[in-house]
Order: C-alpha cells, then sequence, then structure tokens
C-alpha cells in the first residue's frame, strides 16, 4: 500500500509539474507597464467618437481593399497557382482597383519533395517576386504582405540565409517584422497594422503551427498603434497570418492580442487566414470578439482560389468572399449585413438616416443592368453613380423593426449574372455566428491542446492506478471484490484489474507515459545545422525556448491512437494467459496474424511515423526519440511480455480473480 500510495502521489504531482512548466513562459516577462500603456490607449479611446456621416448617393467617404491569404507557391503541387495569381494580380486588380492589396501569409508552400519535410525554396520565392513584378502590381497598389508558418519553416533567425521573406516580398526588406501602412482616401484616413507573429527561430514541420509575440514584438505592436492615433487615423484594420486563436502572448497576459486590438476603439477588425476553412468544414468562419471587433478568417487561394474584398463605406465595415474569376463582384455597404454589425463602432442610426442603398460592383464588361428589392417588394433599377458605386433611393423608416431581406441582380455585356441576398437590421437585431467558428476563432487554441494531452492522461493513467490500489485493498482485506454484473463493463474492468497487477508490465506502461509528460521526446536537427531537443512543453532550438503548442496534440495522439489501444491489446494476451487460453493450440501464420492484427496495425503506424520524424529531423533524432523510435522497441517487449507471461507474476491476480481459492470464495460472483 505504501508503495501504490506514493505512485499516485507521483503521478499528480508530475501531471501538475508538466502543466506548471507548460505556462512557465506566460508567466515570465509579463511587463506591467504594457497594461498600463493598454489602459491609457483605452481610456483615450473611450473619448473618442466616429464623427456622424450623412448616407447618401455621394461618392464619398469610401475606400475599399483586397485580400489574398495562403497562396502556398509549390515547385510540387498544383502548377496553375502561379498563372492563376499571376491573373488575380493583372486582370482582378486592374477591374477592382483597390487601394491596398493584404497577402497574409503562407506565400510558399516550402515542402520538400516528399511532402513529409519541409524547406526554404529560392526558386518558390522567385516565382512570388517575379508575379509581383511582371505583373507591375506594385505600381498599380500597395501590396502588403507578411509571413505565415510555411514561410517560416526551418529559419533559424530573421535576415539569415534561409530568410527568404526579406529578400523577396514586397515589404520585407523595408520591414523586418510587424508594420503599419497608412492610407488617406475619401476624406478619411485608414491605418492597416501587420501582426508578424511566426516564431523566432522558426522549426520545421510539424512542430510550427502556433505563433507567438514576443514582449518586444508586443511592444513594437502598441507603438504602432498609438503612432497610428496619433497620425488622427479614423478606421485600423488588424491583419495577419495567425488567427488570434493561434498567438501565444507572453508579454500580454489575460486578453493576449485580442485585448491588444480591442483596446483602440478605431480598430474594426482583424483579418487572418491559416486554417483555410479546416478543409471546408467552415467556410464561413467569421465571429465577433468579445473586446469589440470583427474577426475574420479567409479561406486559401491554395485549393480554392478564394480572395476578399473589403470597404469602409462612411464608417460602415463590409466584406464579402469570392472565387477568382467569378463575376460580377457586388458588395453592398449600406445596409450592411447584420451579421457583421460592430456596436460600439458603427452606429446603426447612420443607416436610419441615410437617402440610398449602396453598393460595389466590379465586372470585366460593362454592368447593363442592376435591379434592387426588398423582401416582397418590386425589383427598382439602380443609378450608376461612379464606375464602382450604385445607388438605389430608400425609405430606411419603413424597415425600422426586425430582419429585412435586401436582394440585388447584376447583370453585365458578356452576359454574366449574379443574384446577392443580404440581410439587414435597423434595430439592432442580432444574428448568431456559426458555433464552430466561434469555438475555433474565440477560444486559446494552446489550452484546447493542452486540455486534450490531460485528458489523455488522466483516461490513461488513473484507471491502472486506481485498480492497482484497489488490488491492494482487497488483498489486505480492507474492501471486497467488486461485484462485476454488467458484462461489457466487468469484462473490461477485470482485464484492466489484471493487467495493472503484473509489476513487468504496469510500470512500463505508466513510466512511458509519465516520461512522456516531462521528458525529451527527441534531440536532432529542429532547425537545419540547429541541434534542439523537443519536450511536450515546449522546444529549445538555437539559444531560445519555443512553448509547446501543436506538441501536446502530437502527445495527445500518441496516447489516444497508440498507447492506449495497445494497452488494451496487453490486457487482452494477460487475461488470455490468466484463463490459460493461450498457447493450447499451434496456429498457422495466416490465423496468427489475423489474431494479432490490431497490433501490427498499430506498429506499422508507429514505424510510419518514425520514418516521417526521421525526415523531418534526421537520423540523430530517430535515434534519439524516446516518442517514436524507443516506444516500437517498448511495446515489442510488452506485446511478448504479455503473451507470454510467467505464472509467478499473474499469482497476485489469481489471489483476487480465481474462485479456487477458498478464503476468496465469499467474494466470487
Amino acid at each position: 500500500m505504501r508503495f501504490t500510495t506514493v505512485a499516485f502521489a507521483l503521478i499528480v504531482f508530475i501531471v501538475v509539474f508538466s502543466i506548471f512548466v507548460a505556462n512557465l513562459a506566460n508567466l515570465i516577462g509579463i511587463d506591467k507597464q504594457l497594461s498600463n500603456r493598454l489602459d491609457a490607449a483605452s481610456n483615450d479611446g473611450e473619448q473618442r467618437q466616429p464623427k456622424q456621416l450623412k448616407l447618401d448617393d455621394q461618392h464619398n467617404h469610401l475606400m475599399w481593399f483586397l485580400q489574398v491569404s495562403d497562396i502556398h507557391i509549390s515547385m510540387y503541387l498544383d502548377p496553375a497557382r502561379v498563372p492563376q495569381l499571376t491573373e488575380f494580380c493583372n486582370r482582378t486588380v486592374d477591374i477592382i482597383a483597390p487601394s491596398v492589396v493584404l497577402a497574409s501569409g503562407d506565400l510558399t508552400d516550402a515542402k520538400t519533395s516528399n511532402f513529409l519535410g519541409s524547406q526554404q525554396h529560392e526558386q518558390e520565392w522567385r516565382w512570388y517576386h517575379e508575379v509581383l513584378r511582371d505583373t507591375n502590381v506594385l505600381n498599380k497598389t500597395v501590396w502588403l504582405d507578411i509571413r505565415g508558418n510555411h514561410d517560416n519553416f526551418n529559419v533559424p533567425a530573421l535576415q539569415t540565409r534561409q530568410d527568404l521573406f526579406t529578400n523577396y516580398s514586397a515589404q520585407g526588406r523595408h520591414h523586418t517584422r510587424s508594420y503599419m501602412h497608412q492610407v488617406a482616401a475619401g476624406g478619411e484616413r485608414y491605418t492597416f497594422i501587420a501582426v508578424d507573429a511566426c516564431l523566432d527561430p522558426g522549426p520545421k514541420r510539424p512542430f510550427n503551427f502556433v505563433g507567438m509575440l514576443s514582449r518586444n514584438e508586443t511592444q513594437h505592436l502598441i507603438n504602432l498603434a498609438e503612432r497610428s492615433r496619433e497620425l488622427n487615423t479614423n478606421y485600423t484594420i488588424w491583419f495577419g497570418h495567425y488567427p488570434t486563436s493561434c498567438i501565444l502572448t507572453p508579454g500580454l497576459g489575460t486578453g493576449g492580442i485580442r485585448n491588444l486590438i480591442g483596446r483602440y476603439r478605431e480598430a474594426y477588425a482583424y483579418l487572418a487566414g491559416h486554417f483555410h476553412t479546416l478543409g471546408g468544414a467552415v467556410p464561413r468562419m467569421y465571429t465577433l470578439q468579445e473586446e469589440g471587433f470583427l474577426e475574420l478568417e479567409l479561406g486559401d487561394w491554395m485549393r480554392n482560389r478564394r480572395y476578399r474584398l473589403a470597404a469602409f463605406d462612411h464608417g460602415l465595415f463590409s466584406f464579402v468572399d469570392i472565387h477568382h474569376n467569378q463575376w460580377p463582384v457586388v458588395l453592398v455597404t449600406n445596409p450592411k449585413d447584420a451579421l457583421f454589425n460592430i456596436p460600439g463602432k458603427e452606429d446603426l442610426q447612420s443607416i436610419v438616416d441615410s437617402t440610398h442603398i449602396r453598393m460595389l460592383i466590379f465586372s470585366p464588361a460593362k454592368v447593363v443592368e442592376c435591379q434592387v428589392k426588398i423582401d416582397g417588394a418590386s425589383w427598382q433599377d439602380c443609378q450608376r453613380i461612379s464606375h464602382q458605386l450604385f445607388v438605389v433611393p430608400w425609405e430606411p423608416k419603413r424597415y425600422k423593426r426586425g430582419l429585412h431581406k435586401l436582394l440585388v441582380y447584376v447583370l453585365d455585356a458578356d452576359g454574366r449574372s449574379r443574384v446577392v441576398e443580404q440581410r439587414f437590421t435597423l434595430d439592432g437585431s442580432r444574428l448568431q455566428f456559426d458555433f464552430l467558428a466561434k469555438l475555433v476563432l474565440m477560444y486559446d487554441t494552446n489550452k484546447v491542446f493542452q486540455t486534450f494531452f490531460s485528458v489523455a492522461l488522466i483516461i490513461y493513467l488513473v484507471p491502472l492506478c486506481v485498480f492497482r490500489i484497489w488490488h491492494t485493498l482487497v488483498r489486505k482485506g480492507t474492501v471486497a471484490r467488486p461485484r462485476l454484473r454488467t458484462l461489457c463493463c466487468g469484462g473490461w474492468i477485470r482485464k484492466m484489474w489484471i493487467l495493472s497487477t503484473v509489476d513487468r508490465l504496469m510500470f512500463p506502461i505508466v513510466g512511458y507515459c509519465l516520461y512522456l509528460t516531462c521528458g525529451p521526446w527527441s534531440i536532432g536537427e529542429v532547425i537545419d545545422g540547429h541541434m534542439g531537443v523537443v519536450f511536450v512543453w515546449g522546444i529549445f532550438v538555437n539559444n531560445a525556448f519555443l512553448p509547446g503548442t501543436l506538441t501536446y496534440l502530437y502527445g495527445f495522439f500518441q496516447l489516444m491512437l497508440c498507447q492506449l489501444p495497445l494497452t488494451i491489446i496487453f490486457a487482452n494476451n494477460v487475461i488470455r494467459r490468466f484463463y490459460r487460453r493461450s498457447g493450447e493450440k499451434n496456429y498457422g501464420w495466416t490465423m496468427a496474424l489475423w489474431k494479432n492484427s490490431a497490433f501490427i496495425l498499430i506498429m506499422t503506424v508507429e514505424v510510419l511515423l518514425a520514418a516521417i520524424f526521421w525526415n523531418s529531423y534526421g537520423l540523430l533524432a530517430f535515434i534519439i526519440t524516446p516518442l517514436r523510435a524507443w516506444s516500437i522497441v517498448l511495446n515489442v517487449i510488452l506485446w511478448y511480455q504479455s503473451r507470454y507471461i510467467p505464472e509467478k507474476c499473474l499469482r497476485s491476480a489469481s489471489a483476487v480473480w480465481s474462485s479456487s481459492e477458498p478464503k476468496l470464495s465469499s467474494l466470487a460472483n
């Protein structure tokens, strides 16, 4: 009993200690001055009120821009990405004529030819640079690009030979990391703040998924935001590659980057990419953060060829996501979509007082027909005010209550048509964002990964330890053996109970699990030419510490998809030996393979994952990898031990579960 109590206490201590170490980076370097400056900025913002603008039929107080994300120019996949990006820069940019184009990261793919490893390819960056140069897009508009995690794979430091973003991007030569650009248009000033949250240094795949802002970079972003305020900006758009849920901010504490953005009243939206709409599972990944700004993830260019048109019209922010070469493009700016109202920053009264429905329409051919109708009313013809702006007189007071549906029909001279449906409200009625979109964008991804790993630890360790302690108490006569009345649950309890009594299996299983929690997973070239050590709670490489992020999810899958099924297999083997069911017959090799197919399948997966690890981090990482190579050896040994366990190792279990023991007859089922 003494041993089991100590073991259980040790397990609890190690789990708690691991969680503490994992969050240690968030506790180091919290700068109170940052918090004070944010509070000051918030107070200043509360004193600023947006000026009232009249929404009429005039082409003023209007600015629009484009966003493209996750281009992934690749040497080995989809050669159409480059020519279609060229077409976008030539044709789409010419037709829409945006004030700014935001390229929000993952400009290149940076994968090796077998798609398992990662490496910066200069050819991919040359193609990107040539598109910008040959299309002359930098002279047509302002091209604001930012790095993504793929642009940061295998980059030991900024401005090194591997940091190709610096030499081949539009903004890399002018800005080391985050930066600001201001545009004056339509009578207002608009500020775009680019957030570079790439890890520094940038490890290879797969542990380069979540971004992080250092304390210095956070201070730099605050300086940019305050400078934009000093320049009397009216509206600010923040953009970056990573959604806010994927950005660690050790220097900001609770709230992180959302708190930083939300403290500035001029901040209307944060635009990002990275998630690729979760493979199409969440095509509309949008939400309104609690801090009072919209967060809008844009689907990728890589497979879906999507881009975004966004506009400010008299202080109202609107946007639409579009597929490449989908014409005409229609963006209704007044009345704006009810889903994207921003309380406290946009005044619904300006829509109530407006005189015209306003929309931006773009097409390669002349627009020959444009009509609008609201709810069940008749169609009304639009009036063209400028090349892009179309308006229709309306009486908003007729729609002051509830939700209403606006339909727009557009036809161009080449026969292309578009019907746009948009819901609006004038009484503040709220629509709900997609639940999964809110879940992905509003929760802290790193904490979710930590929770998954912690839950996996509990599921894996606690039952075995409980059964071990329970068994000791039954042997001492302190408690009675449980009466297992449910066939399914009873059989499972008996298997795990008996497994927990076998020291040569129990100790390695629990020990390996605890090792994953606190010990090094691998030692190898996390970055080419730079040795690193990988733990579940972080990576040490190139004299830097990168907090654990995707490592927690990696550990979760290792426990739940490999170790837990293997433990069940070991338990089945032990129960067969316990009831003398194995070794009685000699089966052929075909039947033996079939009976052990589950173990063979899991081991095959383990070998493949170990090979991928070798490919990513080198031979040394494969050899010194308790997570992968060593676990294969360990599990093979445990499988053999469970198959041919000596009878002496089962005597303790027999004392409780064998009905032939006279002293236990009263406890038998």
